[in-house]
């Protein structure tokens, strides 16, 4: 029998890149920082919590889709994996246009001093 390709996972954390309390979605996996929009290479598959990288999965680019909204672009700053996903309902619009236009590392200061981090 194959195994799922997606398992919920959808628990709160604190961003080790921002320092951002982050809570549960509540209606998928939560998989990255609703404020810095980063997050760590955990997935193989959605939720399942299984690679071993664990490097930070850094947005490098973002994508706008008539029936997905926005898709975050990121690379892994320790193996350089490609990774996409979809924007969750609460991520911080002017940090996701701050990918898009290229202002992205001043947003991100930003963010990290408010956060105290």
């Amino acid at each position: 029998m194959e195994q799922a390709k997606f398992t919920k996972n959808d628990t709160g954390f604190t961003c080790i890149c921002c320092g951002y309390k982050v809570e549960p979605l509540g209606y998928t996996s939560r998989d990255h920082c609703p404020k810095c929009l980063t997050s760590i290479h955990i997935d193989i598959n959605p939720g399942d919590r299984l690679n071993s990288c664990k490097g930070l999965l850094v947005p490098v680019g973002i994508e706008k889709s008539n029936k997905k909204g926005f898709i975050i672009e990121y690379k892994c700053e320790k193996c350089g994996q490609l990774h996409r996903n979809k924007a969750s309902e609460d991520d911080d619009f002017e940090t996701i246009l701050s990918v898009m236009n290229g202002t992205y590392q001043e947003i991100l200061k930003k963010i990290k001093i408010k956060n105290n981090h």
